[in-house]
């Protein structure tokens, strides 16, 4: 009932910026979650565990969000199988298209890690060190500390949703489920901290 009340994405985006706010944080984050024996295909063609994230080492669901300057979560999706990047679960669930076009129609960027890269105009991502073993240009070099200023205070929006409700730490039901239960989790947060629109 609770995830159910949660607000799609471009309702979100428009409330932050009819709200003031200059951008939002795009984030993922691999929740924990027992095994579950399920197989999938890989890039290469090798049957893997659809659930298992290869880069954290643990079964869990991906789930993406999108956060205001200051750390508060504004929008969580459903959840993904956790071997899949961050990139592509945003890009099948739409996130990145409905990004672009905040930065495009409401000019509200979004900033993100480099696991973000090349997803459009919209989403601003660290400029990677050179393969050559160069030092980025100085005018790069203070692009990304301007970003990661500006980004560190948004990434705390997990850490909102986790240390406030336990059950998002570690789950043995379905990990399908997950990503009802952080939105479940993002409404009553909304409750908490006064943000609920007067619709709800």
């Amino acid at each position: 009932v609770l995830a159910a009340q949660a607000t799609d994405l471009h309702t979100a985006l428009r409330r932050a910026a009819a709200d003031g706010w200059s951008h939002v944080i795009l984030d993922g984050k691999l929740f924990d979650c027992d095994r579950l024996t399920e197989t999938t295909l890989s890039v290469k063609g090798e049957t893997i565990d659809a659930w298992y994230s290869g880069k954290h080492r643990d079964f869990g669901a991906n789930i993406q969000a999108v956060m205001r300057p200051d750390g508060l979560p504004i929008w969580t999706s459903a959840a993904m199988p956790g071997h899949l990047h961050d990139t592509s679960c945003a890009r099948e669930l739409g996130v990145t298209a409905a990004l672009n076009w905040s930065a495009a129609e409401l000019d509200l960027p979004a900033l993100a890690d480099s696991g973000y890269e090349s997803t459009g105009h919209g989403i601003k991502t660290p400029i990677k060190q050179p393969t050559d073993g160069s030092r980025l240009a100085p005018d790069n070099r203070a692009y990304n500390r301007l970003l990661r200023g500006l980004r560190w205070q948004g990434e705390r929006g997990f850490a909102i949703l986790i240390g406030r409700w336990k059950t998002l730490r570690h789950t043995n039901i379905s990990p399908r489920r997950i990503g009802d239960i952080v939105a479940a989790a993002l409404h009553l947060t909304h409750f908490e901290y006064k943000y609920l629109s007067e619709s709800c």
